[in-house]
């Protein structure tokens, strides 16, 4: 059965303007030439697009410079100004952009451990104004926020979860009573997917699952270019997954004892030490597990030897050691206490940790992913798993490697492991991606006759 005219017209709208979108202004011939679309229906579209205030003229065309036909059309960014939030336990960073997923302004604020649910509410609402005042967006149509823990799908709102402060919750209301704009909440790792499909390190893959690595875990999970999120929303929730090498078995309210004790940023640092090696507190959103595994992934690679020859093999048995007038490191009957610093004051040549205390840091941390990873393969054969977060970005593909190389051994189901492209910053991106979307969706498509 052929298309209605009406639904025809859509069709053709819509598919100019995801053009308009992905290749930038074209002219009418150009639209015409990608479209297949006939001269008197391009010519119809752009007049109807123009009069709805969805496409403008934008300037001329290199080859022509005059005319009707060398008009330049392009999708009026400012139709519709949008935001995006990656809120941590820690605080909240927005950001605010136009139609065309530009970003005009940025901003972020801490919210203090004892601040109190009212209290921390009020400063990320009052971020998101003022990012949208400095953006010069007098109204938003549509906020994303990306938070941790579980998005009922029924309400699309975040689930009371033990551990994750009572202000992630109350935020999505306020921001719909103090704004007049759509406001979406989305699960952080699956707005980090969303970013590597688009522009990440999955650009090439339908079918995969992201593996995140920040101050805690999960697990997106893509399917035939589709995100998948559960019966209960709950899809990646791999930090209760329970798991060997743990001294305990996660409960439903705690998932301590699950693949959260072995692959958060905490277990990290607990690992890290391990092997001596430590880190000075990082600035910003970075967990001190993503500067250590940076480290180490660094000096599997780049690390100069000494003396300019080839690399000898470290004396990890006898590590090199601070005095004890040093004070931290030092042990309370005043011997040397074996530390190794990285980057900071006491951080010599001499004091830094052995390139093989790193490569073994790096090898028993693979260990721990790749049993975390190993049952997310045996159930979905992904056939590609993304570490991300900051510690999967910062682990390269050194890291990468390693897991890769594990799983190959635990598992039949061939699976290439990649690092993060964007890292920590992918849950805003994701968000943003997300809100442009849902605001093209609601002002491309056209009212009902």
């Amino acid at each position: 059965m052929p298309a209605s005219p009406s639904t025809a017209r859509a069709i053709n709208d819509r598919l100019a303007l995801r053009l308009l979108q992905e290749e930038g202004p074209l002219t009418a011939g150009q639209l015409k030439q990608l479209t297949g679309l006939s001269r008197p229906t391009v010519a119809d579209l752009v007049e109807r697009l123009t009069e709805a205030g969805l496409i403008s003229v934008v300037g001329e065309s290199g080859e022509q410079r005059r005319g009707p036909n060398a008009r330049l059309y392009g999708i009026v960014a400012d139709r519709a100004y949008l935001a995006a939030l990656d809120v941590r336990t820690e605080g909240v960073t927005v950001v605010v952009a136009d139609l065309l997923g530009t970003e005009l302004a940025r901003a972020s604020v801490l919210v203090a451990d004892d601040a109190g649910t009212g209290p921390a509410v009020e400063q990320a609402v009052s971020l998101v104004e003022r990012a949208a005042k400095e953006a010069g967006a007098d109204r938003l149509h549509t906020v994303v926020i990306g938070a941790p823990g579980l998005i009922d799908p029924a309400t699309g709102e975040l689930r009371d979860s033990t551990g994750l402060p009572e202000w992630h919750r109350r935020l999505a209301a306020a921001l719909g009573e103090r704004l007049p704009a759509r406001v979406l909440v989305e699960n952080e790792t699956n707005l980090a997917a969303l970013a590597e499909q688009r522009d990440g390190a999955a650009r090439d893959r339908d079918t995969f699952v992201l593996l995140w690595l920040g101050l805690g875990t999960g697990a997106a999970v893509v399917l035939d270019g589709t995100l998948r999120r559960g019966a209960s929303g709950g899809t990646g929730e791999i930090g209760f997954l329970p798991v060997p090498g743990t001294t305990t078995l996660p409960s439903a309210t705690d998932c301590e004892g699950g693949f959260h004790s072995l692959g958060a940023a905490a277990a990290i640092d607990s690992l890290a030490r391990e092997y001596g090696l430590t880190a000075p507190a990082p600035a910003g959103h970075e967990p001190r597990a993503a500067t250590l595994v940076r480290a180490a992934a660094e000096a599997a690679t780049s690390r100069p030897p000494a003396g300019g020859g080839a690399a000898a093999p470290a004396n990890v048995d006898a590590p090199q050691t601070r005095p004890a007038s040093v004070g931290a490191g030092a042990s309370s009957d005043g011997t040397d206490t074996p530390v190794h610093r990285l980057g900071d004051a006491y951080a010599t040549p001499d004091a830094r940790p052995s390139a093989d205390a790193q490569a073994r840091f790096l090898d028993a941390l693979a260990d721990r992913l790749a049993i975390g990873a190993a049952s997310v393969v045996a159930v979905l054969d992904p056939g590609c798993v993304v570490l991300g977060g900051e510690v999967g970005q910062a682990g390269g593909e050194v890291l990468a490697a390693r897991v890769e190389a594990r799983l190959a051994a635990l598992s039949p189901l061939p699976t290439e492991v990649r690092p993060s492209a964007l890292g920590g910053a992918a849950v805003l991106r994701g968000a943003l991606l997300m809100a442009r979307n849902t605001a093209q969706d609601e002002l491309f498509t056209p009212p009902p006759r």
